[in-house]
């Protein structure tokens, strides 16, 4: 028993980064769903609670990890890395749970077009988050470590692109919202938005500099 406890034993890190990365994209695709459906009280409260459900189970697979990097005797890359990077994508699955949160707790009255355009963004970030994880196992392969850096790149037009958005949405705010209470609010959640791609944008570097010096 004792020595079967001392052999090298490697965690399926590369599995759960996965399985987190699939709730992540659950969370931003029922947040899609809020916000398209924002005016119906049952679809709204609905897909809230899926959104929950999901950031729920994203923390399991954080928690999962942890445990891992601390009873694993040989992990497949650097723990500080695997640390990092799962601790990461648990921020994107908290800021889409903190960005349904907020509509709720500050009784948002309607979506406006550059919070639909956040949205629409943040969740192509989350997928494409999603595409350079399932890619992180086999980046062994020169082809597959290029193509985890290609969809990284795409992660950072993303977010350069949820840049532009933001600063259009506040100078629109701020010039043609009459309403203080309304200007907060609405603030709060493109702040919220452009934040999560922001931290998609921080798992791209990190991706990256898992890639560069494992591949």
């Amino acid at each position: 028993m004792l020595f079967s406890k001392l052999l090298p034993k490697e965690g399926n890190f590369f599995e759960l980064f996965n399985q987190h990365a699939d709730c992540i994209v659950q969370a931003a695709q029922a947040f899609e769903k809020l916000v398209a459906n924002y005016a119906d009280p049952l679809l709204r409260d609905k897909y809230n609670h899926e959104v929950d459900r999901a950031e729920r189970a994203a923390d399991k697979v954080t928690h999962e990890v942890s445990r891992l990097i601390h009873t694993t005797f040989i992990t497949p890359i650097d723990r500080e890395q695997i640390h990092a990077l799962i601790n990461i994508m648990d921020d994107v699955a908290d800021l889409l749970q903190d960005s349904a949160e907020t509509m709720a707790l500050y009784d948002v009255h309607h979506m406006t077009s550059e919070m639909v355009r956040l949205t629409d963004l943040s969740v192509k970030c989350c997928e494409r988050v999603q595409a350079a994880v399932k890619l992180l196992g086999r980046i062994g392969d020169q082809a597959v470590a290029e193509q985890a850096l290609k969809v990284c790149a795409e992660i950072d037009e993303l977010e350069s692109d949820a840049n532009r958005v933001m600063r259009s949405a506040m100078s629109q705010l701020f010039r043609h919202e009459p309403d203080v209470r309304e200007l907060i609010k609405l603030r709060a959640i493109y702040e919220l938005l452009e934040t999560v791609t922001d931290r998609c944008e921080d798992v791209a570097n990190q991706i990256e500099g898992i890639v560069l010096e494992n591949s």
